[in-house]
């Protein structure tokens, strides 16, 4: 699997879970404690936002806090939608991988930047699936692709503020439940 066929299947785990939010559940508590249903997804439509421009050229700097505060507006589900067909449509510009994305950490291959972005729809899609009590599939070739690219970062990542510390899971896990348990999810969380 290359990376935008993973990103194009991450994008459509988190699409299938914003679809079934239903109109009592956007205060609903989600596997990442600080976010309720409305956050998570806010986040995911401020992360969508910002790909066009960082693919487009500009920094960080030149955006700067344009994308800020709540990006939902009165139809959550149409914002998502309109954010995250641009930023697909970004990504499959001809030769977007091949450039160079400024970061806030500097100047990082968009190959690398995709990859993050893709790791991010995955992960949240099961948060935000799970947090509906809907079917968190991601699929085990997909699970598999990004369990091997995050498993020889996660030591960086901790003490940063990134995912919280992996949750010890059995070694005949499936890839899936060994992903969220390595980005430090509860594979067993429930609402409530």
């Amino acid at each position: 699997m290359e990376v935008l066929e993973a990103h194009g299947r991450a994008m459509d785990v988190f699409d299938r879970a914003v679809r079934k939010i239903e109109a009592g559940s956007w205060d609903a508590p989600t596997p990442c404690s600080e976010w309720t249903v409305r956050d998570l997804l806010n986040h995911l439509v401020y992360e969508q936002l910002w790909v066009p421009d960082l693919l487009g050229g500009a920094t960080v700097a030149e955006i700067g806090d344009r994308y800020e505060g709540d990006q939902l507006g009165d139809d959550p589900v149409r914002s998502w939608t309109e954010a995250s067909r641009a930023a697909r449509r970004a990504w499959l510009a001809p030769g977007a991988l091949d450039r160079s994305v400024r970061l806030s950490r500097g100047a990082t291959p968009a190959a690398e930047y995709c990859q993050e972005m893709t790791i991010d729809l995955a992960v949240h899609g099961w948060d935000l699936a799970t947090a509906l009590g809907a079917e968190t599939e991601m699929g085990d070739e997909l699970a598999g692709f990004l369990l091997r690219s995050v498993e020889p970062h996660v030591d960086n990542w901790q003490g940063i503020g990134i995912f919280a510390a992996p949750v010890p899971v059995p070694a005949d896990a499936d890839a899936q439940t060994r992903l969220v348990a390595l980005l430090g999810r509860d594979p067993d969380w429930t609402p409530g």
